[in-house]
């Protein structure tokens, strides 16, 4: 389980589907949502049921897996090696050997409001905690979820579910604390331990053991969730091996020969570990070793969220996976086992030698370094590790320190300019962003001027709209040697997909060389669909046909309101979309799905669903308020903007949405308020300040609305419906010379604009 996990569900990344209001040329636009993460023995399992390991659907997939003891006589050493590591007991029985003493006596411990307690009673594990009636009452503890540094305990719940606990227990400090500090959620919430963010079968199951099938059942709103072994086994890295085991039992040990063996290159085996260590959205639910990564996930890569910090650390709890991509060392063809023993998951080395294996020599491209002289550190201190400066350390769970495997470069400059983290303040939180500044630049000089500085920059500025944002984004997106920051770039671009330069470029990518590009590529050009551009529509549907499912799925997206429903592609979307119903943001999606097919009675039922798991969320009650207002019922629509404002403040597209909603109830003046918060939130608003000035222009204050949409047209240039507004207002006014030039520039940028050409040939007579 992971602590990046909010109140309510992290929504996937925004997009936007525009109706057009004739009276009062106002829009309404809903956001629509796409693919946005030991102990000293090992438990004898030989005696847990298999009930709970077997479906009858899944048999003849589990009858290919032998589980780990079968590995035990060939690969002892190997299997030595794995026994007790963080992968074998990823999950496990609760064991009184290694958990009573966390139990017994019993532990009381505050939190936020609360008061939990873990104890043994009768010989049952229980943890005292607050429910989803909202009383403290005893749970029964079945299983453990976790090693070092820290436990979590599954509870049985309704439906087949396990749910993981808050509270935690940590055995090096001997102590219980809860893995969200001071947050103090309650129930009802989607992230309280009772609700569906902790639930094990969807969040924690398929990391935490070996081949799961999920197996919701959306019926009944239940699950009936297998798996071919507990925890992390010899297959959930090597593929199920029972054809192996079957054709050398017969044979000296081990037998040479084999047919069934199958080796996995570094890069299926890289897609193996990223199948868990990696922040992502699952396609199937069908992972098994050896198949490609981005066939079964969509990646969580650096995007116009803060999820990851520009330069690409890592600031939620992002795993591994995508800062490695992101690498240097990723791409000079380094890979997980280089550095981590593959079966205990332990690194190679563990000082500065495991770096220098490759830095001292140096093995080409590695550059040659000399620690005693590039550290700037005494041998032996803090600040002498390679890690301690190039793999800073976050802690997610409040206990679990975790490194960067960006394999970033500290540029306190980046501190200064953007906000951006680096590993000599870190470490030195005493000292002032000048003074780690001054030091870098007495030590390195020109060479911190580095390209992947710039690219941090670019992205920053990019992420705040500022400057010539798009223009530098083109320029990367065609230059970038590393295939992370490509698709990284793809992404941001979608702000500015409809200026023709970047249009260009991203349809470039649509056949870019790496699938992650491609796929970000299709997901910034969706914007562009409804507009019909043929050239943007028939490079999607060639992406239909991509060798890649996440591309296929994106590229289906984009397409979702008029993809012919037996096509491949549709099949793969249907199967994303039906496999993450479980939780809010599936049924948001899925809702979204049958809304864009014109089916809003299916989609309101999916909206309401999703509310009622997850009323906290600000995302699912826009979604709603816009199915609800394409029914009819406008002032619910309001009521459920309301909310969403009330749960999100400071989001300027909700108060945006509300000003557009409140026009439509005849509510102009609240409308006119809404929209004034909009901008305030967000300067940088077109849409806003042009139907804000609509509205100003709707209340005979004509001065104001001309400079709303002075300010509008200000943030989009690009768009011809602001100077043809600009150029009415002016023209009411008498002031023809200025309203022929506003309607001249709506002609410029859409010369196919009969309204302004009207409008033009009226103020010409």
């Amino acid at each position: 389980m992971g602590s990046y996990r909010k109140k309510t569900e992290p929504a996937p990344p925004n997009r936007t589907r525009v109706w057009l209001v004739v009276a009062g040329l106002l829009v309404i636009a809903l956001a629509t949502f796409l693919l946005t993460r030991p102990s000293t023995t090992r438990p004898d399992r030989s005696s847990e049921s298999t009930t709970t390991l077997a479906g009858q659907d899944d048999a003849p997939i589990f009858a290919t897996y032998a589980g780990s003891p079968s590995c035990r006589d060939c690969h002892l050493e190997a299997f030595d090696h794995w026994t007790n590591s963080h992968h074998a007991l990823a999950e496990r029985p609760l064991d009184p050997a290694l958990d009573q003493h966390a139990f017994d006596p019993p532990r009381f411990f505050h939190h936020g409001s609360q008061t939990s307690e873990a104890r043994l009673s009768e010989g049952n594990f229980q943890v005292l905690a607050v429910g989803v009636d909202q009383a403290r009452r005893a749970f029964l503890v079945e299983r453990v979820v976790g090693v070092e540094p820290l436990r979590q305990f599954l509870v049985r719940a309704a439906g087949g579910r396990f749910q993981v606990t808050e509270i935690a227990y940590d055995p090096s400090r001997d102590d219980w604390f809860d893995i969200f500090g001071e947050e103090d959620r309650k129930p009802g919430e989607w992230g309280h331990w009772t609700g569906r963010g902790m639930t094990w079968n969807m969040m924690c199951a398929g990391c935490h053991n070996t081949r799961v099938r999920k197996n919701y059942q959306p019926a009944n709103d239940s699950y009936a969730t297998t798996m071919a072994e507990p925890g992390v086994g010899c297959e959930a890295c090597h593929g199920p091996m029972a054809d192996h085991v079957a054709w050398q039992k017969p044979r000296p040990q081990p037998a040479k020969g084999d047919p069934t063996i199958r080796r996995l290159d570094g890069n299926q085996m890289l897609s193996a570990c990223g199948s868990c260590h990696a922040r992502r959205a699952e396609l199937t639910g069908d992972f098994k070793p050896g198949d490609p990564f981005l066939d079964h996930y969509s990646l969580v890569i650096p995007d116009e969220t803060d999820i990851y910090h520009p330069d690409g650390q890592v600031r939620e709890e992002d795993y591994e996976y995508t800062s490695f991509l992101s690498s240097r060392m990723h791409a000079s063809g380094v890979r997980c086992t280089d550095c981590h023993e593959p079966h205990s998951g332990k690194t190679r080395a563990a000082d500065n030698s495991l770096c220098m294996r490759c830095h001292a020599g140096p093995v080409p491209p590695a550059p040659k370094i000399d620690p005693a002289t590039h550290s700037h550190h005494r041998l032996g201190e803090a600040g002498d590790g390679c890690v301690d400066c190039h793999m800073p350390q976050t802690v997610y769970m409040q206990r679990h320190a975790r490194r960067d495997h960006g394999f970033t470069i500290p540029d306190p400059l980046l501190t200064k300019e953007h906000g951006i983290p680096n590993a000599c303040n870190r470490c030195h939180s005493d000292e002032t962003t000048e003074w780690a500044l001054d030091a870098v630049q007495k030590w390195y000089g020109p060479r911190m001027d580095r390209p992947t500085r710039t690219r941090a920059r670019w992205i920053a500025q990019a992420r705040a709209g500022q400057g010539n944002a798009a223009e530098n984004l083109v320029r990367l997106l065609r230059e970038e040697k590393i295939p992370l920051w490509r698709a990284a770039v793809a992404g941001l671009l979608k702000r500015w997909s409809s200026e023709t330069p970047v249009t260009a470029t991203l349809l470039e990518r649509t056949r870019d060389t790496n699938a992650l590009v491609r796929a970000m590529a299709a997901r910034s050009l969706e914007s562009l669909v409804p507009t019909r551009t043929p050239t943007v529509q028939n490079a999607l549907r060639e992406l239909l046909n991509d060798p890649v499912r996440a591309v296929r799925i994106e590229a289906a997206w984009a397409l979702r309101s008029s993809l012919e429903t037996n096509s491949p592609a549709s099949q793969d979307l249907l199967r994303y979309l039906a496999y993450n119903i479980d939780q809010p943001s599936g049924t948001l999606q899925m809702g979204v799905y049958h809304l864009d097919r014109g089916d809003n009675e299916t989609a309101l039922a999916c909206f309401r669903r999703a509310v009622s798991w997850d009323p906290a969320s600000a995302p699912l009650r826009q979604a709603l308020a816009v199915s609800l207002s394409m029914k009819g019922d406008r002032e619910a629509a309001v009521q459920e903007l309301e909310a969403a404002c009330r749960l999100a403040p400071r989001e300027a597209e909700y108060q945006f949405k509300l000003g557009l909603a409140l026009n439509e109830v005849g509510r102009l003046k609240d409308a006119t308020a809404a929209l004034e918060a909009a901008v305030k939130l967000d300067v940088q608003f077109a849409q806003a300040w042009y139907n804000l000035g609509l509205a100003y222009s709707a209340q005979e204050k004509p001065e104001q609305a001309l400079e709303a949409l002075v300010r509008a047209e200000s943030v989009n240039a690009a768009s011809a419906q602001i100077p043809y507004a600009r150029a009415t207002i002016l023209a009411r006014l008498g002031r023809v010379d200025e309203a022929r030039a506003a309607a001249r520039r709506a002609l410029e940028l859409q010369p196919a604009f009969p309204e302004a050409s009207a409008l033009l040939q009226m103020l010409s007579q």
